[in-house]
């Protein structure tokens, strides 16, 4: 019985450490979009970008941000649910 209460304790510490990298990635992502969103809205006004240059430097921002945000949730829920005790 130590030995199966033991392998899920350390099946525990690896999930905890799996989500503690995916959330690094996604603060990563989101400060790294935002730097580069900011970075291209400037350099688009220096330089006078036709505006489409900006919506698509929108877009791919929005588009991180959206994964960024499902990927936090995907994790929220996994660790409520087993904070539960159903996984």
């Amino acid at each position: 019985m130590a030995r199966q209460t033991g392998h899920r304790a350390s099946q525990a510490d690896r999930a905890a450490a799996a989500d503690a990298r995916q959330m690094r990635l996604v603060a990563v992502v989101i400060a790294v979009t935002m730097a580069l969103w900011l970075g291209v809205q400037w350099l688009g006004g220096q330089q006078d970008w036709p505006a489409k240059y900006a919506f698509l430097a929108d877009l791919a921002a929005i588009g991180a941000l959206i994964w960024s945000l499902l990927v936090t949730f995907r994790i929220w829920r996994r660790r409520k649910a087993s904070s539960q005790g159903q996984g």
